[in-house]
C-alpha cells in the first residue's frame, strides 16, 4: 500500500510559516498586500477570487480588488496594472485572465512587473525559474509539486525524476525546480515514444498530462513517489480524477498524491504565499 500524499498538512505548514511571517512583517510597520485585477464578471474568476481572498485574509494577508467593466478600454486597462504595478502599497498581483478579446492579453503579461507577478506568468518569473534566482515567482502548480515533496520529505538529490507534460504552466518549470534540487530529469510529452520506459525508471514523477487515467501500472515501479498535478472530468465517478489510474497504481508504487486532496489545495496557498515573499523581498530592498 502506498503512502498518501494528502495536500491538508502541507497547506496547514505553509500557512503556519506565512502567519509567522506576517506577524514579522506588520511588527516593523509592513502590510502584506495583494492587488487583484479583474475584468468583467465571469463567475469562475469570482469563484476564485472569493477564494483566494478567504486564504489571504485568513493569514493576515490584506486585498486590494481593482475591478474594471468587461468593456474597459486598452488605455483604462493599462493605467490600471500600471498603477497597481507602481504603488508600493501592494507586494503582489493577481491578474485575472484570460482577458476580454478586445485587450491586449500579451502585452499586459509582459506590463506585469515580475516582483509582484505572484501566478508567475511573465517572462521575467519563468527566467528566474530556469536561472534559479529570486526574479519574480514560479508558476503556483509547479512550486505546489514541490512543496509536496519537501514536506514528505522525498529525496531529490541524484535521484532519477521525470515530467509528464511540457507546459510552461507546470511541466518545463518543475522540471527545472527538479533540476535545481540535483536531480536528474526525463521531460516527456506527446511525442515522446514509449513513456512508460522513461517513467519505470524513475524514482520521482509529476504527472502534468491533463489526460485522465492516464498514467497506468506499467508506467510504475515500487520505489516511485508520484506527484498527480491531474484535474480531469471523470464521468464515471462524477467528479475530478487525476492523470493516475489510482486504484492499479496504488498498490505498486511507494507514495501519491490524491485527486481531489493533494497538489491542488496546495497550490492557492502557494499563491498568498507569494505575497508574502514579496513582502519580505520589498523590505530587505528598502533596507539596502
Amino acid at each position: 500500500m502506498a503512502q498518501i500524499l494528502k495536500g491538508a498538512p502541507v497547506v496547514e505548514s505553509i500557512n503556519k510559516r506565512m502567519t509567522d511571517d506576517v506577524e514579522m512583517l506588520k511588527n516593523v510597520g509592513l502590510a502584506p498586500t495583494l492587488g487583484i485585477l479583474r475584468v468583467g464578471e465571469r463567475p469562475e474568476d469570482l469563484s476564485y477570487e472569493k477564494g483566494a481572498t478567504k486564504k489571504a485574509e485568513a493569514v493576515g494577508v490584506a486585498v486590494r480588488h481593482v475591478v474594471l467593466p468587461a468593456d474597459v478600454t486598452q488605455e483604462e486597462f493599462d493605467k490600471a496594472l500600471r498603477d497597481l504595478n507602481e504603488d508600493k502599497s501592494v507586494h503582489g498581483i493577481l491578474m485575472f485572465r484570460p482577458l476580454p478579446d478586445h485587450l491586449d492579453s500579451e502585452r499586459a503579461r509582459q506590463m506585469l512587473d515580475p516582483a509582484k507577478d505572484i501566478d508567475g506568468c511573465t517572462d521575467g518569473s519563468l527566467a528566474g525559474v530556469f536561472t534559479n534566482s529570486e526574479v519574480g515567482f514560479p508558476p503556483c502548480t509547479a512550486q505546489a509539486a514541490l512543496e509536496v515533496l519537501d514536506y514528505y520529505k522525498v529525496p531529490l538529490r541524484g535521484k532519477r525524476a521525470a515530467v509528464v507534460g511540457r507546459s510552461l504552466v507546470v511541466g518545463r518549470c518543475a522540471a527545472m525546480m527538479l533540476m535545481h534540487r540535483d536531480a536528474t530529469v526525463s521531460i516527456c510529452h506527446t511525442k515522446t515514444e514509449d513513456v512508460a520506459s522513461v517513467t519505470s525508471l524513475c524514482d520521482v514523477v509529476i504527472t502534468a498530462a491533463g489526460q485522465l487515467h492516464y498514467y497506468g501500472k506499467e508506467y510504475a515501479k515500487e520505489s516511485q513517489t508520484i506527484i498527480d498535478v491531474g484535474i480531469n472530468w471523470d464521468e464515471a465517478k462524477g467528479g475530478i480524477s487525476g492523470d493516475v489510474d489510482f486504484e492499479t497504481v496504488e498498490p505498486v508504487v511507494k507514495a501519491l498524491t490524491p485527486v481531489p486532496g493533494g497538489v491542488g489545495a496546495v497550490t492557492s496557498c502557494v499563491l498568498i504565499s507569494h505575497v508574502v515573499e514579496a513582502a519580505k523581498r520589498a523590505m530587505a530592498a528598502e533596507r539596502e
